[in-house]
């Protein structure tokens, strides 16, 4: 029993240490210029972290490793996203403490709210809603028309839509035997997806059309019966990757500098050049927090928020990044494998690939094993869409791992 409590209390010991060393760096770092930014995120992050994974040890009985995953990957993201920028840093705690409440609201209202397998025709028409107040509100940010500005906070839709694409498949999933009646339902199904990937194109929102894509796909390969549906689902992204390509002028670069980004070092490829110096710069144990040059990679403390890390930090962090994200997306699926709810598990399954396939696509670009797409790194970059829709997402699957038929906090 002492040995079990011990070995439980042991990661949370060992993030309260990485904070305290990484706070104390900074200090060290600005120590000619102190100021109340790294005191009161330095509080605020502490407290965030160990009051939210205290009450859920206290009203949960799933896997709250999850969670615990998820508070590991938004420390070291905040403390490298103040280190490049304090005001930046205090943002991202209010985003971050946010996040956490929707953590808990999701929670309480998919475990106590009955029926949601039988909504899919509200997902659908909130899912459409969500895209159509884009187009009519939305304002155009690097060639891609996803956000919505309203005073001073901005917001993206598309990041709240992805999870209603996961509830409507998983309705229909869940309730295929009743919805196999319906004549071409499988059809009918994929030209929804695609109408979502298809405003997505009109939007040039080419990162989350893909993402829609591999929740979809992923699904789609489990629970479809057709195989042949699979087949066509897989021939269609090939013609969409193409179309895309000789359609929108900004996808033709983003696959030039993928190609060959030293050719365009000066111009468009200076991003990507600039991400792949600054991890080669690190080494394998970083310059150290404070040390290194992030301020040379455009949107630093957003798209490449990991080659910063891996300047300062090391590549050996870079590397425990990607293992949490693997961590994570394994006791998800493991979650999803235990679930006797086909609802729930259908959930946890498209949860957990859409925490893979996003944290896929940002580090494959950043990289540079992919084209480079505008996406937001899960838990560790900055943004507060992005943030807020990662916690619902995870209250979601902390729901779904408390109904699974063995226990996984012993493990």
């Amino acid at each position: 029993m002492i040995s079990t409590k011990l070995s439980g209390r042991t990661p949370r010991i060992l993030l309260f240490l990485y904070e305290i060393l990484a706070l104390s760096l900074l200090f060290v770092y600005q120590k000619d210029n102190l100021d109340r930014y790294i005191l009161a995120t330095g509080i605020g992050l502490v407290l965030l972290v160990y009051i939210s994974n205290y009450m859920l040890i206290k009203i949960s009985k799933g896997d709250n490793y999850i969670f615990l995953i998820a508070t590991m990957l938004m420390s070291i993201g905040i403390i490298m996203i103040y280190r490049i920028d304090p005001e930046a840093g205090i943002r991202q705690l209010m985003w971050l403490s946010i996040g956490i409440l929707f953590f808990y609201l999701s929670y309480f209202a998919v475990k106590y709210i009955k029926g949601l397998d039988k909504l899919i025709y509200l997902y659908i028409v909130g899912a459409y809603f969500l895209f159509l107040i884009t187009f009519i509100l939305g304002t155009r940010t690097y060639g891609a028309i996803n956000w919505i500005r309203i005073g001073g906070f901005s917001l993206q839709p598309a990041e709240i839509t992805k999870l209603i694409l996961i509830f409507i498949v998983a309705c229909y999933y869940s309730q295929y035997e009743k919805f196999k009646e319906i004549k071409y339902s499988p059809y009918i199904l994929m030209g929804i997806v695609y109408s979502f990937i298809g405003l997505l194109f009109m939007q040039r929102d080419l990162g989350m059309a893909v993402i829609f894509y591999g929740i979809f796909l992923v699904l789609q390969f489990i629970y479809e019966e057709n195989r042949k549906l699979v087949l066509i689902n897989i021939g269609l992204i090939v013609v969409g990757g193409i179309i895309a390509y000789y359609a929108f002028a900004h996808v033709r670069v983003r696959v030039h500098t993928w190609i060959d980004p030293w050719r365009y070092i000066d111009d468009k490829g200076y991003q990507i050049t600039q991400s792949l110096f600054a991890i080669a710069e690190g080494g394998f144990f970083g310059k150290g927090l404070g040390l290194g040059y992030p301020h040379f990679i455009p949107l630093a403390y957003n798209d490449f928020i990991f080659a910063a890390i891996c300047e300062e930090l090391g590549i050996f962090t870079g590397i425990g990044i990607i293992m949490l994200f693997l961590l994570l997306v394994y006791r998800g699926f493991k979650i999803g494998i235990g679930q006797t709810n086909n609802f729930y598990k259908i959930l946890a399954l498209g949860i957990s690939a859409l925490f893979g396939i996003q944290s896929f696509i940002i580090l494959g670009g950043v990289l540079k094993v992919i084209p480079l797409t505008g996406i937001t790194l899960p838990f560790v970059a900055y943004g507060g869409t992005s943030i807020l829709s990662s916690f619902i997402a995870l209250g979601i699957l902390q729901v779904a791992s408390e109904d699974a038929e063995w226990r996984m906090d012993h493990e």
